[in-house]
């Protein structure tokens, strides 16, 4: 059976990217960190990264995470955002929507979470 590579090029390009919101994890204290994007797999090894090399923005997080190591945080995917409109809607403002619904839900705030309240 020959594989037709063309198709499977478009098919690739054609699949949308997952997009939703994260929970950063310290699984010593249970304390979280939460953000949305509209690439989950990218935005997952960019926290990562930072987090590895110790450039994260969040001070207490980085904190954390260099004292506890990797081992003690969990990455883990909350909620998705299915695409509904065309391939050029713009899903920002449906993401910080989705985000901001886990903060009221979740109350990462003070002992338990990263986050400070607006």
């Amino acid at each position: 059976m020959a594989i037709d590579r063309k198709q499977l090029i478009r098919e690739y390009k054609q699949t949308p990217t997952p997009m939703g919101v994260l929970r950063i994890r310290n699984d010593a204290d249970g304390r979280a960190y939460l953000l949305s994007a509209a690439n989950l797999p990218g935005i997952i090894n960019s926290q990562r990264f930072s987090l590895d090399h110790g450039s994260h923005p969040n001070a207490e997080l980085q904190a954390d995470y260099a004292r506890l190591g990797r081992e003690r945080f969990t990455f883990e995917v909350l909620d998705r955002l299915e695409p509904t409109e065309g391939a050029g809607h713009d899903y920002r403002r449906d993401l910080e929507g989705l985000l901001e619904l886990w903060l009221e839900k979740l109350q990462p705030y003070g002992d338990q979470g990263y986050h400070t309240r607006r």
